[in-house]
């Protein structure tokens, strides 16, 4: 099932999120729910939060961009209770990123390439690791939706200041994009 994607303004996206257990109601069709909201946003990630629940879920799909990162071919994952336990910022890298709560919103942001990460897999099975290269990125980025925070949150100055308009914007309804949505009202 396609979920809506809550947009910015909704206060679940600035809530920390808490674990779960495998007991977590319908935890495999939500799973799937998410991957479906995904696939049909063309997204490569996707945080609970974004459909409306605050629980530390994140599903990632980096095949879509194989073409650019062939590394990535084949590469689909479920995190559950996914935490950074230390970042490596001895080196950073500056790029452009969007989200699917902030539609039409797409900034510079710069972020270590590193990052110590903890969590289960569908299996309920612990991992830790280290991740480095774009999927550092792009797990920051779904993961700081764990912390209530979101891309914009790392801009700096008049930057900031040039994206609070078009966020405004967004958490009136005024945008528009291909996909199911729920804003705020």
């Amino acid at each position: 099932m396609i979920l809506p994607i809550y947009t910015y303004g909704q206060p679940v996206l600035r809530k920390v999120a808490e674990d779960i257990d495998r007991d977590y109601p319908d935890l495999p069709q939500l799973i799937q729910n998410m991957y479906d909201t995904l696939d049909r946003s063309e997204g490569i990630g996707l945080a609970a939060p974004q459909v409306g629940l605050s629980i530390r879920l994140v599903v990632i799909n980096l095949d879509l961009i194989s073409e650019d990162y062939p590394e990535y071919k084949g590469y689909v994952h479920t995190f559950i209770n996914p935490h950074i336990v230390e970042v490596d910022d001895t080196e950073t890298e500056t790029m452009e990123e969007g989200c699917l709560s902030l539609p039409g919103i797409h900034e510079k942001v710069k972020r270590p390439t590193r990052i110590h990460v903890t969590y289960l897999d569908e299996g309920f099975q612990p991992h830790d690791e280290w991740v480095g290269g774009y999927l550092a990125r792009v797990m920051q980025h779904e993961f700081d939706h764990l912390e209530g925070r979101i891309f914009t949150d790392h801009l700096t100055g008049l930057r900031k200041q040039m994206a609070n308009g078009r966020l405004s914007s967004i958490a009136r309804g005024k945008f528009s994009c291909n996909y199911k949505v729920k804003v705020k009202r």
